[in-house]
């Protein structure tokens, strides 16, 4: 990199702004068209974690890939849940999200249930790659599964109530999460 600094200096800038530009062109516009706004929008919402690991001067390994995975698949159930509570603010607006094209919800908390259910193998996988110990597993486990109960719970209530108890739990899955990884990781 001494040879060609500003090179190396503008490498994270590509992953930097992709979320960006990916949130502002594909993403922003289809919430007036198609509830796919939303699967399209946790794109940019989990590149970071690429651009981050791109900043820190190491290439994009498995690692930083399931990182993105888990951002990726925990945005789901975390923003279906909110636009279910707000889904009429949504509606007045004129934005086509899952919670106002899907009257009873059972559509709506269908996909959360599912990227919930997606997630829990993928947040094992820093363990089985060996970045994380049996410390991280077993807390990534336990957070996954809780996670999922919060979807199935809000899934048969279609509630604003319980889907705010799906939000909450959302908010504090990634952190814990994350948390754990950091603090168990093995190299």
């Amino acid at each position: 990199c001494a040879a060609a600094r500003s090179a190396c200096a503008t490498a994270p800038a590509a992953p930097a702004a992709l979320p960006l530009v990916s949130s502002i062109f594909p993403s922003t516009p289809l919430k007036k068209r198609s509830t796919l706004n939303t699967l399209i929008g946790a794109f940019p919402g989990a590149l970071p974690i690429l651009g981050g690991w791109a900043a820190s001067g190491s290439p994009l390994v498995p690692p930083a890939w399931v990182l993105f995975w888990i951002l990726f698949l925990w945005h789901m159930p975390h923003f279906v849940s909110l636009a279910w509570i707000y889904r009429e603010d949504y509606r007045r607006a004129g934005l086509r999200m899952l919670g106002v094209t899907d009257a009873d919800g059972r559509e709506t908390f269908r996909q959360a249930g599912l990227y919930a259910l997606a997630l829990l193998p993928v947040s094992l996988v820093p363990a089985l790659l060996g970045v994380s110990g049996p410390v991280y597993f077993l807390g990534a486990l336990t957070l996954s599964l809780w996670l999922l109960s919060r979807t199935v719970v809000a899934g048969r209530e279609r509630s604003a109530k319980s889907a705010g108890r799906l939000f909450a739990a959302s908010n504090m899955y990634l952190p814990v999460l994350l948390t754990r990884l950091v603090r168990n990781r093995t190299s």
